[in-house]
């Protein structure tokens, strides 16, 4: 069991900067991966980033490439995503998520069924 959970949602304006973090706990040594999504109001959850915790590679929607940076402390277990330049369609619920190795079929890292844990979630709101 690896148990997630996210803070430094808020409100901010636009152009303005943001970063999230997710404690991760529970079995933390057999996570692979962990990821970023976010769900907008009537729309599906979408891929934000996503990093390696062996290898630190990191994955990015071509969305906000060049405006977020994920990143992650395995002395904290923590994994961060450092959000600048930010827009009003960021505005969104931001979920961090986590893939188990033992459970993992090497499927995309881009995709949310990969993922095996989920946080509740942090608003994320940017007023123009």
């Amino acid at each position: 069991q690896v148990q997630l959970v996210e803070s430094g949602g808020g409100l901010v304006q636009a152009g303005g900067s943001l970063r999230l973090s997710c404690a991760a706990s529970g079995h933390t040594f057999s996570i692979y991966a962990m990821g970023w999504f976010r769900q907008a109001p009537g729309k599906e959850r979408e891929f934000v980033a996503a990093i390696s915790w062996s290898t630190s590679s990191t994955y990015y929607a071509d969305s906000v490439k060049g405006r977020f940076t994920i990143s992650r402390d395995n002395a904290k277990n923590t994994v961060y995503l450092q959000m600048s330049g930010l827009k009003p369609e960021d505005t969104a619920v931001y979920y961090c998520a986590a893939i188990v190795a033992a459970y993992y079929s090497g499927s995309s890292v881009y995709t949310e069924h990969s993922y095996n844990y989920w946080g509740q979630g942090t608003q994320v709101t940017v007023s123009s």
